[in-house]
């Protein structure tokens, strides 16, 4: 009876860690704090965003009417803790309000690397990719990671 105890237990220990292991390798292995656009993309982005976004958003970016912040606190409460991916898809799919789905991939690239400067997250050696899977690997964080 002790030995089946033991087993069981271990068992139970080995599904709980596996289930972790799981979670671990599930969650998004970077964040917008390890520097996941290049400043030449955010500046690529600048351009599009003044052409294509800023109509709605603002200039400095904190919305308007119907469209909103994409900056600070507000943009920041809708978006923390949310792979990239997802902020790609909402404008790649819905953007801009008078022609969506018109931004090619690479231009929502851009357009995020520029948002993503503009509120202050690093600039780095490697370019946005614009495939969702690689971005889905990509958190956003309000905060900054402790030694990060």
């Amino acid at each position: 009876m002790k030995k089946l105890m033991i087993a069981a237990v271990s068992l139970g220990l080995a599904a709980g860690g596996t289930a972790l292991t799981q979670a671990w390798a599930q969650a998004p292995a970077r964040t917008v704090w390890d520097g996941v656009f290049t400043a030449d993309q955010a500046a690529q982005g600048k351009v599009l965003f003044n052409n294509k976004c800023a109509i709605c958003h603002g200039a400095e970016m904190n919305g308007a009417e119907m469209a909103p912040p994409l900056a600070g606190g507000a943009f920041l409460a809708n978006w923390s803790n949310v792979p990239v991916a997802e902020f790609f898809t909402r404008i790649h799919s819905t953007m801009p309000a008078n022609d969506p789905g018109s931004l090619s991939g690479q231009e929502v690239s851009l357009v995020i690397a520029y948002i993503l400067s503009f509120n202050q997250y690093p600039a780095g050696t490697a370019t946005l990719p614009s495939d969702e899977a690689a971005l889905a690997q990509i958190n956003i964080l309000a905060e900054k990671p402790a030694g990060k």
